[in-house]
């Protein structure tokens, strides 16, 4: 059985890697995509890491490769596999439905190497505010007037730093530790929620 480096530097029994080609590639590409939602930014980092194994098992340059990885993002992006915008959009909203804050989602999205334009417009065409993702968050952590183990006013500091340390502002955690769930209801909070962009 062929040998590879572990994770130690090491040689170890293990798996035989092919030498990277562009149809192998693109299998892997359509195999990670069929799992995963991505942008096109984390589809190359992932095909670089397969790449990266591959060249350092055959003892190759994997600068010789990046053109390959490159023709093969460009092309699941010409399909319709990967578009940013699309991905954004859909992140957006699964991230709001979990209450995540706008500077929560901005941070998870470039880390995927999603653009700051189409994060804003991402952002700016969500029905869910800042606000409202705050009670969501709120409601699921039992924080403020969800609180149901001990006095409400005893975790009041550390409720609404639960809050800001998920990436609410000061004036919107003290607005819903302070208030009571029917203040909080949506269509209690009126115009006041549609605040996505500052």
């Amino acid at each position: 059985m062929a040998e590879r480096e572990d994770k130690n530097g090491g040689r170890a029994a293990g798996k035989r890697y092919k030498i990277p080609t562009e149809e192998r590639l693109t299998r892997s590409a359509i195999h990670y995509l069929d799992r995963y939602s991505s942008s096109a930014a984390n589809l190359q980092r992932v095909l670089e890491r397969k790449v990266m194994r591959a060249a350092h098992f055959h003892e190759r340059d994997p600068a010789e490769f990046s053109e390959m990885i490159e023709a093969v993002v460009a092309k699941c992006q010409r399909t319709g596999m990967v578009n940013d915008v699309t991905f954004a959009e859909t992140k957006v909203a699964s991230q709001r439905r979990r209450g995540r804050s706008q500077r929560q989602i901005e941070a998870r999205l470039r880390s995927k190497g999603v653009s700051a334009e189409i994060v804003t417009q991402a952002l700016a065409k969500s029905d869910t505010s800042d606000l409202e993702a705050a009670v969501i968050f709120a409601r699921r952590r039992r924080l403020g007037p969800w609180r149901t183990r001990g006095d409400r006013a005893d975790y009041r500091d550390k409720d609404m730093a639960a809050l800001c340390r998920a990436g609410f502002n000061f004036d919107m955690a003290r607005q819903i530790v302070d208030g009571s769930p029917e203040d909080l209801e949506p269509e209690s909070l009126g115009s006041s929620t549609h605040n996505n962009i500052p």
